[in-house]
Formats: structure tokens, C-alpha cells, sequence
């Protein structure tokens, strides 16, 4: 089985080069993404990357925990992200909860993103 730190760490390299190939990969399309307030789904996700609405030049991560427990896990990351959306420049420090599911025919993709900022 895949290691998820290393699906994570995919995450990670994909969101900063915009590959939405590998991102629709990565996520299932079920996907809710939640923060502020606001839900996203997996559509409304690759449509940033596509379009380059949003494109991120820093993902700096400061701390990953991991949970797997078989088909199911849990990734916790800690860190600052850069990047511009819509073309404004933004930095901020983030917390990430993704839960991610497992199957044979994908490997592990993401199905649910909870977001905040941080101090």
C-alpha cells in the first residue's frame, strides 16, 4: 500500500506546479473543501488550477502528522503558503485536515479538506 505521507507530499508538489492532471488524481469527486465558511468541491478546486486563478509558489511545511488505519487516513498539516489568487499576491501560515480514503484502483485520494489560518 501507498505510503500517505508520501500521497501528501504529491499533494503538495501538484498544488505548486498547477499539474491539474495529477491533482484530479489525487482527489476524489466527491471532494467537500471547507474553509472560511465557504465549500469548494473537487470542480471548483481543479477550475482554480486550470484557469490559474490561483497559483501557489510556496507550500512550506513545518509539521505533517499522519493517521492510516487501513483505507482510511488522516494528514495534519502545518505550514505557510504564498501564492496569488486572482492575481493578488497572499501569504499565510495554514492548518490543513485532509481525510483521505484508499482503494486498489486509485491509491489514496482525498475526500474531505478542512482549512484555517493560523498565527
Amino acid at each position: 500500500m501507498e505510503d500517505l505521507r508520501e500521497a501528501e507530499h504529491r499533494l503538495q508538489a501538484a498544488q505548486l506546479a498547477g499539474d491539474v492532471k495529477a491533482l484530479d488524481q489525487l482527489l476524489d469527486d466527491r471532494l467537500i473543501f471547507t474553509f472560511g465558511g465557504n465549500v469548494q468541491t473537487k470542480a471548483d478546486d481543479l477550475e482554480l488550477h486550470r484557469t490559474r486563478a490561483q497559483v501557489l509558489t510556496k507550500v512550506a511545511e513545518e509539521e505533517l502528522t499522519v493517521l492510516d488505519d487501513g483505507h482510511t487516513g488522516v494528514t495534519w498539516f502545518l505550514g505557510t503558503v504564498e501564492g496569488t489568487v486572482s492575481g493578488t499576491p497572499f501569504s499565510a501560515r495554514m492548518r490543513y485536515t485532509r481525510t483521505w480514503i484508499y482503494d486498489e484502483r486509485h491509491g489514496w485520494r482525498i475526500i474531505a479538506v478542512h482549512a484555517s489560518t493560523t498565527d
